[in-house]
């Protein structure tokens, strides 16, 4: 079969690697489409390398059908699926722990599925399980607009929370609010630690950090949880510690992609459980900016790069 490997010189290119071989408590999946995150970015570089057992190739979420399963499975040759991997997605086919694997939701194009299971198994890891969060919960969503970001505030919104997000944009902002966003902060024009003060905040989720980081763990509900996953705004951060132990404030670390497989399918079944018909009635979407061949990919990884989309960027697999 054939995958996108990364050259020496950091290009990419549509190469011969081996087919995947079925284990036990694995289905092997015929790609459809790969949806691109900003860690393939990152591991193209060399600085987010897959966990041990993975393909050495990006792609951390796929949609197709099931081209090889166990007689024992849940899973029968033909299904059509959706699943999270810890790699390997930017192929002709991947092998997948069967809990890792999830149902398309009726409706949905291949597409759409594939742009599911990363950003949304990211968000209800972070709102519901790190977080904590509940109906009636203010919540902080940094950048609303980015795939993961209007993953976050669809799903905050269906759970019953009150949602607060930033943008770079006016346009962003606009896009925003018609998710359901009920506070959009244009941090190109508006001081969030300012805004975030007049809307206490229970949960948040932080894929920036930063210097901003600080100020605005002082404007937090009493007890709030702030989920920090990633430091897109920098590594370091001057926080009052006097205040932040007087408010109870919990400061939380978290990556999805260094979670077990059992850990992962607990996630995806909560995910289809409390969405999957919202997602098949309209409800909930998922937004697609292009889909490019996946041959395409060096194109596609630069509407990443310079941060054109508004939506997921996916890659389909030709012939499949």
């Amino acid at each position: 079969m054939k995958a996108i490997l990364i050259n020496a010189d950091k290009t990419l290119s549509w190469s011969e690697v081996a087919a995947p071989v079925l284990k036990a408590g694995e289905v092997i999946i015929k790609v459809h489409a790969a949806a691109l995150n900003r860690a393939d970015l990152m591991q193209r570089e060399g600085n987010y390398p897959p966990p041990p057992g993975w393909p050495d190739w990006m792609g951390l979420e796929v949609s197709g059908v099931i081209d090889e399963a166990p007689a024992t499975s849940r899973w029968k040759v033909g299904d059509r699926v959706c699943a999270l991997l810890g790699g390997g997605g930017y192929a002709q086919k991947v092998a997948v722990p069967e809990g890792m694997v999830m149902s398309v939701p009726d409706g949905l194009t291949m597409e759409e599925a594939a742009a599911i299971p990363e950003a949304f198994a990211t968000s209800y890891l972070n709102l519901c399980i790190e977080g904590g969060m509940k109906e009636g919960d203010t919540v902080f969503i940094q950048a609303g607009a980015s795939g993961l970001g209007m993953a976050a505030v669809q799903l905050a919104k269906a759970l019953g929370a009150k949602v607060v997000t930033t943008v770079g944009s006016d346009d962003k902002a606009e896009f925003v609010r018609e998710l359901g966003a009920d506070v959009v902060i244009n941090r190109k024009k508006e001081n969030i630690a300012s805004v975030l003060k007049e809307h206490p905040v229970d949960v948040a989720m932080d894929c920036v950090a930063g210097k901003d980081l600080g100020p605005c763990l002082e404007t937090m509900a009493h007890g709030g949880r702030w989920i920090i996953i990633a430091t897109l705004g920098g590594a370091q951060s001057e926080i009052n510690m006097l205040d932040f132990f007087k408010r109870g404030v919990k400061l939380i670390g978290s990556t999805l992609r260094s979670r077990t497989s059992e850990m992962k399918a607990d996630i995806l079944a909560g995910l289809e459980e409390k969405l999957w018909t919202s997602f098949s009635s309209g409800k909930i979407k998922a937004f697609i900016h292009e889909a490019l061949p996946i041959t395409k990919a060096e194109e596609a990884h630069k509407i990443l790069q310079d941060q054109q989309n508004i939506g997921k960027v996916v890659l389909t697999v030709a012939g499949e």
